[in-house]
């Protein structure tokens, strides 16, 4: 017996609307944020699906120049300095691993390399950013992004408690979640909830990381001999860095930052709410189990790998 799902219109824009309304709450914080929009993506029909994905693009860059006011643009570059060789060595490694493993389980050579693409550099916005490139159909995509984002929805509970079972210090976590978690959203979503160092940290490194997005679009259009050229570049990051400094040299308005950032936490929130309510079981079912088990055990790999250099590392 399948799931009864609610097709009122009117219902599902009600529903819809009161979840909205209680993730701006203190008492949703972000991984219950995607948990309730999963629910209600499985119980009701998505009364606003054609605007989701764009406006969970825009909230997501919203929110995280906004949480760059309560950031300190000194300790963001001592970050970034910290997680760089980490950041090159996952990527390359990352990219060596996906092709072995897709060689062997025999998964289609441009899905692969989406999933590559979004482990090792950051999710959904690297995989829609290569994808043209190499001139993936939809099926690819929908593949490599439906895959990603299951991993992202794990990473966004476990990872938090994976950290304090392992004592990791709130530095320590920041430059894993940044390393080993795909997407931006479930990476600051994370972070936040393990501490605000921690998400400091992990903001800092993972838009550092999102930067490869770049070189990696160059690269790809001379490997696939693409004539489309064209490289989406992450603009909002900039903005992103503006935010940290005007709240490191104009400490004045900190009353004002404070305002801007809560305001960016709840946007963050938001934001996994729409993901979540985007995820049905039939888009993960159409995943398929190699594509899958490939990028769990890439995920897996760069986990491991990077808390083992983490930890050794002290």
């Amino acid at each position: 017996m399948g799931i009864i799902r609610i097709s009122n219109p009117l219902i599902n824009k009600i529903v819809f609307v009161l979840f909205l309304v209680l993730c701006t709450t203190p008492i949703i914080d972000p991984p219950f944020a995607l948990l309730i929009g999963f629910i209600f993506a499985q119980l009701f029909n998505h009364p606003y699906k054609s605007y989701n994905s764009k406006v969970t693009q825009w909230l997501l860059k919203f929110s995280v120049v906004g949480l760059g006011f309560g950031m300190n643009f000194h300790h963001a570059i001592q970050a970034g300095k910290d997680g760089i060789m980490l950041t090159v060595f996952s990527i390359a490694s990352t990219f060596l691993v996906a092709w072995l493993i897709g060689k062997w389980l025999k998964v289609d050579g441009k899905t692969s390399y989406l999933m590559a693409t979004g482990t090792a550099i950051c999710g959904g916005s690297a995989i829609a950013a290569v994808a043209p490139i190499i001139k993936a159909d939809e099926k690819q995509m929908s593949v490599s992004l439906g895959t990603v984002f299951i991993l992202n929805s794990v990473a966004l509970f476990i990872f938090p408690v994976i950290g304090h079972l392992l004592n990791l210090s709130q530095h320590q976590f920041g430059i894993w979640a940044a390393i080993a978690i795909h997407d931006t959203s479930s990476v600051v979503g994370a972070a936040a909830k393990y501490g605000q160092e921690a998400l400091q940290v992990a903001t800092t490194v993972k838009l550092e990381r999102a930067l490869w997005i770049i070189p990696l679009s160059i690269i790809t259009a001379v490997i696939y001999k693409s004539d489309n050229s064209r490289i989406k570049i992450p603009y909002f990051i900039g903005f992103f860095i503006v935010a940290m400094i005007i709240s490191t040299y104009f400490a004045d308005f900190q009353k004002t930052y404070d305002i801007v950032v809560v305001f960016g936490r709840k946007g963050l929130t938001l934001t996994l709410f729409l993901i979540g309510s985007g995820l049905s079981l039939n888009s993960i079912k159409s995943v398929g189990i190699k594509p899958l088990l490939q990028a769990v055990m890439i995920w897996v790999f760069i986990s491991l790998l990077s808390i083992a250099v983490i930890l050794m590392a002290g």
